[in-house]
């Protein structure tokens, strides 16, 4: 798959924190912290790596799943959110991956750095002490762009995933523009961000997809888009862009 330029990223900063990208195969993050942790960062993403790319090597099947996966104590730590986060939101663990891994480097750098900010392919880690906005790219939607997502520190460290049906890559059986979900753990936002968006076909769907956000006790708001319809449920404060 050809690397699709993240324009986005130019307009991801912080005041007092240095941003700095990390590359390691598939997975390609842009991180938020005090300094520079490229070293440290790069060593974390490939022990990561390993592990689950060795898991998926005896476990073949783990990576075509579109069901949850078999609770499995011997599987390594990443693996084992991906498929717990997979269970609460009843699609494949690998729609957990970007996630868990953005989760999984945010924690490594907490000890070093008191605000982080670990984004994998608009899936987002956040660690942060003072209010931060995160903008909502929809696609072609009018809204694309022009709202945000306003996240209190006082939720503690926690997960902004979002999914869609008619951007980018991912699998999504809907047609959502953006389902973006805000939950305590990245992983599950990530699976959560997936569900949601396949519960979209049309705008007319938006109550019922966030309804069913409501039943996942972990999920703290989600946000769908679909065209110039936006919904939203839970602790959703909204922003406007300029």
């Amino acid at each position: 798959m050809a690397y699709e330029p993240r324009t986005y990223r130019t307009r991801m900063a912080r005041e007092g924190l240095t941003g700095f990208r990390v590359a390691v195969k598939e997975t390609d993050l842009w991180v938020l912290a005090v300094r520079d942790f490229t070293p440290e960062v790069r060593q974390t993403i490939l022990q990561e790596r390993q592990q689950l790319e060795s898991y998926l090597a005896g476990h073949p099947g783990f990576l075509e799943a579109l069901a949850p996966w078999p609770q499995d104590p011997f599987a390594p730590a990443v693996a084992r959110e991906m498929i717990s986060a997979a269970a609460k939101t009843g699609v494949g663990p690998m729609a957990a991956v970007a996630g868990a891994l953005a989760e999984r480097v945010g924690r490594a750098l907490a000890p070093l750095s008191g605000e982080v900010i670990v984004e994998n392919g608009g899936d987002i880690f956040l660690n942060i002490k003072n209010p931060a906005t995160i903008g909502l790219f929809a696609g072609k939607s009018p809204l694309s762009g022009r709202v945000g997502l306003k996240i209190d520190p006082g939720w503690g460290p926690l997960g902004v995933c979002t999914s869609s049906g008619t951007v980018g890559h991912s699998l999504s059986f809907g047609k959502a523009d953006a389902a973006c979900v805000i939950a305590e753990n990245t992983a599950l936002a990530d699976a959560a961000a997936t569900a949601l968006g396949n519960r979209v076909p049309d705008a007319a769907a938006i109550n019922t997809a966030l309804e069913w956000a409501g039943t996942v006790p972990e999920i703290l708001g989600a946000v769908v888009i679909v065209g110039d319809k936006l919904g939203v449920w839970g602790r959703v404060e909204l922003a406007p862009l300029s």
